[in-house]
């Protein structure tokens, strides 16, 4: 049997023998004691920081919907996360009507639509759910010829173009409108959402509104059957804006800030009053004055009476249920809302969009408050 190495007991006898003779039994069990008590407070200090970093940890807040007012939300996570570090949000820009779904199934804690769902939907829903206006904002009627002229259309005019009637950039009825422009001989080449879209639904409300045949064979929602044959399709907003820039002789539809951000030119549209307006925060604004806006928050703005008012405006809406599945969520989401609704509509003008009256806004918060989480 071979004897332990004496390196295996030596360091700790001669580490006891130094601390008997300066310490005697009793010092000895001092440190004894000083060093168990050194590592509870050790662990206790441990489970504090967990608790902690658990305490601090972020809130995920989901959505998904509308394009039109992805601009203004990109904005407003931004800068609410610098006051609010315990939550973030996770938006998915796939379309009014892919927020509406989305909401139904509750996989999102909020949707976002520029269309205010339909009764029938709304009877679907397992809750209640409310419409929360966030955003009010132009469609810019955009296009791309050459030279980049100022145009100006009516709404018959552009009926008549998605419809297929007109097919020439220098059609007679578009010339009749622009005096003096040298409009070209080219093909006009409109181009539309595909995919369940709110913006489609203020465009497709607003050719209802002024031109009967359109009303009648195509009519307004979040997704139409386009005229066989006329155009070509394509996903969001961006899309379109896409489109519009790479082909030469198209015309599509979208937010005022796309328009913008890609440097397409846009159309002044002749509104109810016979003036030309472009599609700026303040005709906006002035659109949303002549309003009715009932309890429920669901209303159309297109075609206003308004002299100043842009023609083709609309809201977009957050969509919540009242009855809050998680506190911590609901809570967070509410308190979201209140900041956008009143602080966030200070920059809205800045993203192009036209800022909620304070009447608005009012009657906006007292709806929040039945929100139960």
């Amino acid at each position: 049997m071979n004897k332990p190495h004496e390196t295996d007991y030596t360091p700790n006898l001669k580490m006891k023998n130094i601390l008997y003779s300066l310490l005697g039994v009793g010092g000895l069990v001092a440190v004894v004691l000083a060093i168990a008590n050194a590592r509870r407070h050790l662990a206790v200090a441990g489970a504090v920081a967990l608790v902690a970093v658990q305490t601090n940890a972020q809130t995920l807040i989901n959505g998904a919907g509308s394009t039109f007012d992805y601009p203004a939300f990109t904005k407003w996570f931004e800068a609410y996360g610098e006051t609010h570090p315990d939550v973030r949000f996770n938006y998915q820009s796939i379309g009014s009507g892919g927020g509406q779904k989305q909401l139904l199934n509750q996989t999102v804690d909020f949707g976002a639509s520029d269309a205010p769902m339909k009764d029938e939907m709304l009877a679907k829903a397992p809750g209640k759910i409310l419409h929360f206006p966030v955003v009010a904002g132009g469609v810019a009627i955009m296009y791309n010829l050459p030279g980049n002229p100022k145009l100006k259309l009516d709404g018959d005019t552009l009926a008549n173009i998605y419809l297929g009637n007109i097919q020439k950039w220098n059609d007679p009825k578009i010339v009749a409108l622009n005096p003096g422009v040298d409009l070209p001989d080219l093909a006009i080449v409109p181009v539309y959402r595909t995919e369940g879209s709110g913006t489609t639904f203020i465009f497709t409300d607003y050719l209802s509104a002024v031109n009967p045949v359109w009303a009648d064979t195509v009519g307004k929602s979040t997704s139409v059957k386009w005229p066989a044959g006329i155009g070509l399709g394509a996903k969001g907003s961006e899309g379109v804006a896409g489109q519009v820039k790479q082909i030469s002789g198209a015309i599509g539809y979208g937010e005022l800030a796309y328009a913008d951000q890609s440097k397409i030119p846009y159309a002044n549209m002749k509104n109810s009053s016979g003036n030309f307006i472009s599609p700026a925060p303040d005709s906006v604004s002035a659109a949303l004055a002549t309003a009715h806006i009932p309890d429920d928050f669901r209303f159309s703005m297109v075609n206003s009476s308004g002299p100043d008012a842009y023609p083709i405006a609309g809201a977009s809406w957050v969509l919540v249920y009242q009855q809050q599945k998680s506190a911590d969520h609901g809570k967070k989401l509410v308190d979201f809302l209140k900041w956008a609704i009143t602080d966030g509509q200070k920059i809205s003008s800045t993203m192009d969009y036209a800022p909620l009256p304070d009447s608005v806004q009012q009657r906006e918060l007292g709806l929040l408050e039945t929100i139960k989480y």
